[in-house]
């Protein structure tokens, strides 16, 4: 198959195949596209490219200002398309098997402590323009602190997961993984509370002539649930009515402060990582990093012998 054409059944085949979201599947169209537009301009072709047009390309993205987190996507990209090529026979080897991964410092989580989460909480039940946005704020916020949901997660979740006063909710992750989070009690008050004043709302929407909404957290704008860049924008509101800089919180930020909080209680790093949905627990031990960081600066700041530091 010509090399021009290789984009397009790569995508269908991460789609079908491994169950990839329509966020990941869009990145992957992106970054080849980029890529295939760079050999093209220096006369080359993905059929054609050698290990050295592939760093070429790596070092010309050094240069136009990318970080390491976005050059590592991208070789990332790059590499599942030879290794899909290889396996349809299209290529006999890949060629980005051996081009190095950019560095990438470790960047550790913004931290929030316990009273901040407090305060945010309770500033979510405040901020609102009415009954109904208060009860719906409030409740997105308990349960993105309560389970270490990622955004995604939250603003698509169905009604159909939250009936029955449930005390574990089902969540489907990235790649259509599933796993199961439990629910505080307090989480579950406030999810009570915003279904009854959600059952209202739908009822008088009903009436109208309305179509009733299949999730938790109903919107009427195309994907029909709450937007996550409208959360974003509402987290950094409910953040400065909290008296908290809005520059420090955002959803993810919450995500974090979940799994920091479990493991500064004793929780285990497995457990955390299954509650996080994260396929390698590399990616969850981040977390220690954050908190030897915190026990660091306790033994600077209180120890006797740290004194004359």
């Amino acid at each position: 198959m010509p090399g021009e054409d290789w984009i397009e059944p790569f995508l269908e085949a991460a789609r079908a195949e491994r169950g990839a979201a329509s966020n990941t599947i869009s990145a992957y169209e992106r970054d080849l596209s980029d890529f295939r537009a760079f050999l093209v301009e220096d006369g080359g072709s993905f059929e054609e490219a050698r290990r050295r047009d592939i760093e070429n390309y790596m070092r010309s993205l050094v240069s136009a200002g990318m970080s390491p987190s976005t050059r590592s996507r991208r070789l990332s990209a790059i590499r599942q398309l030879y290794k899909f090529a290889f396996e349809e026979g299209w290529r006999t080897d890949n060629p980005a098997s051996r081009v190095r991964n950019p560095r990438k410092d470790a960047l550790l989580p913004k931290l929030l402590s316990e009273d901040e989460v407090t305060r945010l909480l309770e500033a979510a039940g405040e901020t609102g323009k009415n009954e109904n946005d208060r009860a719906r704020n409030s409740c997105m916020l308990e349960l993105l602190y309560a389970t270490g949901m990622r955004v995604s997660e939250l603003v698509s979740l169905p009604l159909s997961a939250t009936e029955g006063d449930p005390d574990m909710l089902l969540i489907v992750g990235k790649g259509s993984k599933e796993r199961m989070v439990p629910l505080s009690s307090h989480a579950r008050r406030k999810l009570s509370d915003w279904r009854q004043k959600r059952k209202q709302m739908e009822q008088g929407k009903s009436a109208k002539g309305g179509k009733k909404s299949k999730f938790l957290f109903p919107s009427n704008g195309k994907s029909g649930h709450f937007d996550r860049v409208r959360f974003y924008l509402l987290v950094k509101r409910i953040a400065a009515n909290a008296g908290i800089a809005p520059e420090r919180v955002s959803p993810h930020v919450l995500r974090h402060a979940f799994a920091t909080h479990l493991l500064a209680n004793g929780a285990d790093l497995i457990a955390i990582q299954t509650l996080l949905g994260h396929a390698d627990v590399s990616s969850t031990e981040i977390y220690t990093h954050v908190l030897d960081e915190r026990l660091k600066s306790l033994v600077f700041d209180n120890h006797p012998l740290a004194a004359g530091n």
